[in-house]
């Protein structure tokens, strides 16, 4: 039987009230547990099918660590059975309970690895991905060699991690591109692809490869040239996944935003966007004829 939740309450000026903080962290680590036990799963078997550790279940059903959004939509869907409403309430609780931003500090202190798998997870229960991409290709686009690079810290307080297992774990989220139902597009600015963030024939290799990637059945790929005319500029590079969530990183972390208004506004810039691009045959020799300039 699904446990009731709690009702929530409106924090008064936008204030963080840290009693409620606690009782709302409380309640979702409970929730969640609850749910779990309804459905009949044990903490090793929920933890395979949402790509976590067992440990890390146990720690977030005790209370002791918290969840992200993107944590608690993972387990709600690896849970199959939490009928919408009640995951509409979970997920209310979880936004409540947490500030939905993530470091990368974090990320390495844990491992960058581990990262890669939840993109993985959100790409493998998602239909349509759309990659806006203003400074750099995807990972699900990357060569290993500029996966080595891009993953190499060099700024100073950009925090140290395992690159093989970190380039091994980029590489490996690339296979949800083989699910021809699944729909892929990605968006590039000709900035992005010009960025010479390594030897100009791992340079050279990056753009052919992504113009092999686009001929896929279930990829589309543009290029947003310098000279188009565009009212807005193409800030952060996002993730929309479907029409539920969108993934913003920035310098120092990530954002994830699940409010409609959100989700649809930032559809709306890539739709923009989109329009302004080279697409198909003009965006792959667009691609060809810059990867002949790397290597000129």
């Amino acid at each position: 039987m699904t446990p009731p939740l709690l009702t929530l309450c409106p924090i008064a000026s936008g204030m963080l009230e840290p009693d409620k903080e606690k009782r709302d962290r409380k309640d979702l680590a409970t929730t969640l547990r609850e749910l779990r036990k309804a459905a009949g799963l044990s903490g090793d078997r929920l933890a395979a099918r949402v790509s976590m550790s067992q440990s890390k279940i146990s720690r977030i059903e005790s209370g002791r660590i918290l969840p992200t959004v993107a944590d608690v939509e993972r387990i709600i869907q690896g849970l199959e059975s939490v009928p919408s409403k009640t995951a509409q309430d979970v997920l209310s609780l979880a936004r409540a309970a947490n500030v939905d931003y993530a470091s990368w500090r974090t990320a390495a202190r844990v491992g960058i690895w581990r990262k890669q798998a939840e993109i993985k997870a959100l790409t493998e229960s998602s239909s349509t991905v759309r990659h806006f991409l203003p400074i750099m290709p995807s990972g699900l686009l990357q060569t290993a060699e500029y996966a080595r690079a891009a993953l190499t810290p060099v700024i100073e307080g950009n925090p140290a991690r395992d690159i093989d297992r970190a380039v091994q774990a980029r590489l490996a989220a690339q296979d949800a591109l083989n699910d021809e139902s699944r729909q892929f597009r990605f968006l590039r600015t000709e900035q992005a692809t010009r960025l010479k963030r390594a030897p100009s024939p791992v340079m050279a290799d990056q753009l052919r490869h992504m113009c092999e990637v686009s001929q896929r059945s279930n990829v589309d790929l543009a290029i947003l040239p310098n000279s188009a005319l565009v009212g807005a500029s193409p800030l952060n590079i996002f993730v929309v996944y479907d029409d539920r969530l969108v993934i913003v990183e920035v310098f120092s972390g990530e954002i994830a935003l699940r409010d409609y208004r959100d989700v649809s506004y930032h559809l709306n810039v890539f739709d923009y966007f989109w329009q302004n691009s080279l697409v198909r045959k003009n965006a792959i020799a667009f691609l060809n004829s810059i990867a002949e300039e790397f290597m000129s």
